[in-house]
Formats: C-alpha cells, sequence, structure tokens
C-alpha cells in the first residue's frame, strides 16, 4: 500500500502563512508523541493535543482541499508535538517502520476521523426525501395471502421494479421535518425498515424479503441498495456564520446525548460539508425587576450543550453525531460555529 507521509506535505507547504497556527491551545496534558492503536479516530486524537479538537487542520497546516480529501494515518504511525521558534505548536508524522503485510483489496485501515460503528447505518439507512420523494418508488402491492405483515424470509409482491436491480432496501415515509424558523417543510425521513431481494422480475415481481427491522407491508416503498461509503475527512469548523437549529432526533425522541444522530435545518444549499464542527447551544434569558418594578426579561450568553460532528449532508438538512454532550441535546437547540 501507498503511504502519503504529512511530513512531505508538511514540507512543500512551508510557504504558507505561519498566522495559521496563531491561537493554537493545546488540550491539558497533550502528549509529546502518541503512538496511533487500531481503534483510534481522529476526533479522539485530535482531543489529546487540542483543547479545541476541530482546529486539527491548522495544526497541521492543511489547505482546503487536504481537508476535503486528507491523507491517511494508520496504526501503528507515531504523531510528534513540536515547536517553531515562536512558540507556534505543530504536529509531524513518524510513520511505522514497514513490515510485511497481507492487504485485503477493498479494505482501508486508515485511522477513521469518528467511530464508524455509530454512524455507518446512517449512512444508506435513514433517508431524507422532498414531498414526492418515494412517490414514484417501487412498491409493495401483494402479500402472500396468509400474512399480514412481513419479516425474514417471506415473500413480497412489488410493482415498479427495476428488473436489472437485485438489491433493494424498504422504507416508510414518515414525519416532516419542519424549519422552526419558517414553518416550511424542508422534507421527509424516511423510516428504514430491511433489505430485500428480487427473484423474479415481472410487475408485480416477486422479492425476498432479507432483513426487517419492524414489520413490513403493503404499500412499503423500495430503492435500489446503497453501499455506505466511508468518506475520508477531517474534523474543522465552518469558515461561515451557520445559525442553524435541531429539528430531529433520530429515533423519535426529542432529546439527545453523546453518540446520538441529529438533524439540523442546514444542508449542501447553505455551504455545509462533511466534517463540519458545530456547537450545540442553548438561548437563555433571566426575569428580572426593572428601576420601576416591571418585569423584564433580559437575554444572557447562550449555553453551550454540545459539539456536534455533520457527516451526511442532504439539500435543505444534515445529519451529526453529537460528540460531546453536557447534560441534553433537545429538539430547537442551536447550531452555531464554535468558538
Amino acid at each position: 500500500m501507498i503511504r502519503f507521509l504529512f511530513a512531505f506535505i508538511l514540507a512543500t507547504l512551508g510557504g504558507m502563512s505561519g498566522a495559521a497556527g496563531q491561537g493554537l491551545e493545546l488540550a491539558s496534558g497533550a502528549p509529546e508523541r502518541h503512538i496511533v492503536v487500531p481503534g483510534d479516530t481522529l476526533w479522539g486524537i485530535a482531543g489529546k493535543f487540542l483543547k479545541n479538537p476541530w482546529e486539527w487542520p491548522l495544526i497541521w497546516r492543511m489547505n482546503r482541499s487536504e481537508i476535503r480529501n486528507p491523507h491517511r494515518i494508520y496504526p501503528g504511525d507515531v504523531i510528534v508535538l513540536e515547536r517553531h521558534a515562536d512558540g507556534t505548536p505543530w504536529l509531524r508524522l513518524q510513520s511505522a517502520k514497514l513490515l510485511p503485510q497481507i492487504y485485503a483489496e477493498g479494505i482501508d485501515p486508515g485511522v477513521p476521523p469518528i467511530p464508524p460503528n455509530e454512524i455507518r447505518p446512517f449512512l444508506s439507512e435513514p433517508l431524507i426525501v422532498d414531498k414526492d420523494g418515494l412517490a414514484n418508488a417501487a412498491r409493495i402491492v401483494a402479500l402472500p395471502p396468509d400474512r399480514l405483515f412481513l419479516g425474514r424470509g417471506d415473500r413480497a409482491y412489488v410493482a415498479d421494479a427495476d428488473p436489472g436491480q437485485r438489491g433493494w432496501q424498504i422504507y416508510r415515509q414518515g414525519k416532516p421535518l419542519v424549519d422552526p424558523e419558517s414553518n416550511e417543510i424542508l422534507g421527509y425521513q424516511a423510516y428504514y425498515l430491511g433489505t430485500a431481494r428480487q427473484v423474479e422480475p415481472g410487475n408485480p415481481a416477486t422479492f425476498e424479503i432479507l432483513t426487517s427491522k419492524e414489520e413490513i407491508g403493503r404499500g412499503d416503498r423500495l430503492v435500489p441498495l446503497v453501499r455506505p461509503e466511508l468518506v475520508p475527512y477531517v474534523p474543522h469548523k465552518p469558515d461561515f456564520a451557520v445559525d442553524g437549529r435541531v429539528i430531529s432526533v433520530y429515533g423519535g425522541v426529542d432529546a439527545a446525548g453523546r453518540g446520538s444522530i441529529v438533524a439540523i435545518n442546514r444542508g449542501r444549499a447553505d455551504g455545509m460539508e462533511i466534517g463540519h464542527v458545530l456547537a450545540l447551544e442553548r438561548n437563555r434569558t433571566v426575569v428580572e425587576r426593572d428601576e420601576h418594578d416591571a418585569t423584564v426579561v433580559i437575554p444572557i450568553p447562550p449555553e453551550r450543550v454540545g459539539l456536534l460532528f455533520i457527516f451526511r449532508t442532504f439539500q435543505r438538512i444534515s445529519y451529526g453525531l453529537v460528540v460531546q454532550a453536557i447534560g441534553t441535546v433537545e429538539v430547537n437547540d442551536f447550531a452555531r460555529v464554535p468558538q
């Protein structure tokens, strides 16, 4: 496997302004070096060195293209903390000694940005669709005579299925996702029900249910199976103002904690991209008495309740993983650029 060395990248970026590292604040007890081990994530490693993990690109002197398409760090690599003459910190990569290894094709052992087990299902399963997004999708029109609902191993009869497509996912259109600012419906969250395989083309075609998370019935929709893609990206904050809101907590609840998936009312149309880190905040007010003893409501600085790592974007909505929570994150909390 070709190994791209960060040391080479840093050398080629020597002409970049040193101002990029100004203001970097190291984490308390930041190590002089860290040996990358299986299970590490970029977010976790960044938190070992930096008080603000989203400043990871600054301490590596990454440019815009490298944030979007970073070179991999691998288990066994050694990350070394060094300082310039003016005290500005920066990181250097010492690659592990290359030893004979067997690599399986299609498997990338590089360190992921956030735990893949926490987001992998959400890369392909939950789906944001517009108002008519599932209207023209293939649909279950009939069940075997002795069945009211379907589960694993059952047969279903599906209309309008592409005969050349074997793998499918099953969805049911869920509740609308409403922008709390404009009351506009931004989309619908389609609930993932399971997977199916087309065994006999036709109209209707015969399908076999392969997996089911919930009961599947007549009228549920099918879309071609999409394999999850783990995009390489690094944590970084947006370089523009964001003032979004949490509009949904996945699972149908109103409060989230660390490791929860939430949707916000900002998407690709608003400049959101994979890897953006946002501060989750709650606006606050206090009730006081003025000089005339009248009741007044005074806004006070917002309270940070967590950090959100964006890992999937749609046109008007984004999914994020709550990577840090102080208390609970709630629907209508704000999503803003961290300071």
